[in-house]
């Protein structure tokens, strides 16, 4: 066993070479925001989607433009607005008149990467319409279904602070984001050097593309090979359990705090990323503390509270973080 991780570690290190380089790139632009950079490269290698929440200015839509330029791929941004129509995002059939047919003109969602801005500014008939793309990755229209090209992520963004004129997400559509990620400001250094960078009229730095699609699928191959052990599978499953039977884990006291647990999806996300989470790491092999460094992310969004808890002013985080402190770490 120890010789045969040894070779996946092996196969690991080649296959993320590209990591520093891609890194480089989008830091050329971006500076700070190591967590959020981390966290899109996290989605682009298992090619699934993410939510991003925080204030303006935060370097949200600069961030994924800029993974967006340092891959050979299609990139989309789609502005949400309270007047947007499915068919503006899937796209529709148009009446021929010369020839008395319908011809499908595709919409934006046709591309590799799709950037979902201000998504909670969209009724739920236009949210709802990302639903089939992001789960079983082909669009449907008028009874004819188009497979999407690989990769495919959406990763959409949403203001927490206005809450005038803006649609909450259905709990179907936020389960199938596999990351909930809360950007924070930057450092007062990293500020400065923002603002140094900002001032002059030549700051439109641009980064390389550095990956192909065909290279990103590859190395999915090589993330699914690397070795996670029965016990930390079990961990996963406790930390999941917990969110829906706390009691059952030890923590009575978050009983009357949780209104609904994690779906298997979460699971399934924290198998996935906690492997991905060690490639990027150079590592063929799964560790507690890669689970733990993912967890917050795939869960938060996942664990629904009860007036109790919003009454106290409890967040999902901090009983994230009693579980997270609670359950036996193997």
């Amino acid at each position: 066993m120890t010789q045969q991780i040894e070779e996946i570690t092996q196969q690991v290190k080649q296959a993320g070479e590209f990591i520093p380089t891609l890194l480089h790139e989008v830091e050329k632009v971006i500076v700070g925001q190591k967590y959020l950079t981390e966290r899109l490269i996290l989605g682009l290698l298992t090619g699934e989607h993410i939510l991003l929440e925080g204030v303006p200015g935060l370097a949200k839509t600069t961030s994924v433009n800029t993974l967006a330029q340092t891959i050979h791929a299609q990139f989309k941004r789609i502005q949400f607005t309270p007047d947007l129509l499915p068919a503006d995002l899937l796209g529709t059939q148009i009446f021929q008149p010369k020839t008395g047919e319908f011809t499908v003109k595709k919409g934006p969602l046709f591309a590799n990467i799709i950037l979902a801005d201000e998504i909670n500014r969209s009724p739920a008939k236009v949210q709802s319409a990302l639903l089939e793309a992001m789960q079983e990755r082909q669009i449907t229209i008028g009874g004819e279904t188009f497979k999407l090209s690989k990769p495919f992520m959406v990763i959409a963004t949403q203001n927490p602070i206005e809450q005038e004129g803006t649609y909450p997400l259905p709990e179907a559509q936020v389960d199938r984001f596999m990351l909930k990620l809360k950007i924070d400001y930057p450092t007062k250094e990293e500020e400065k050097v923002i603002m140094q960078r900002m001032a002059s009229s030549n700051s439109n730095t641009k980064a390389q593309t550095v990956v192909q699609p065909e290279t990103l699928i590859k190395t999915r191959e090589v993330i699914d090979s690397i070795y996670i052990d029965d016990n930390l599978e079990d961990y996963i499953l406790n930390l999941v359990a917990a969110t829906r039977n706390p009691a059952g884990q030890n923590l009575p006291e978050l009983a009357g705090m949780i209104q609904y647990g994690a779906s298997p999806r979460a699971s399934i996300f924290l198998h996935r990323l906690s492997k991905a989470y060690a490639f990027m790491r150079g590592r063929g092999f799964v560790v507690p503390q890669d689970i733990k460094s993912i967890g917050f992310d795939v869960l938060r969004h996942r664990v629904i509270l009860s007036y109790e808890a919003e009454a106290e002013n409890i967040s999902s985080d901090d009983v994230l973080q009693k579980i997270f402190d609670t359950v036996e770490v193997p």
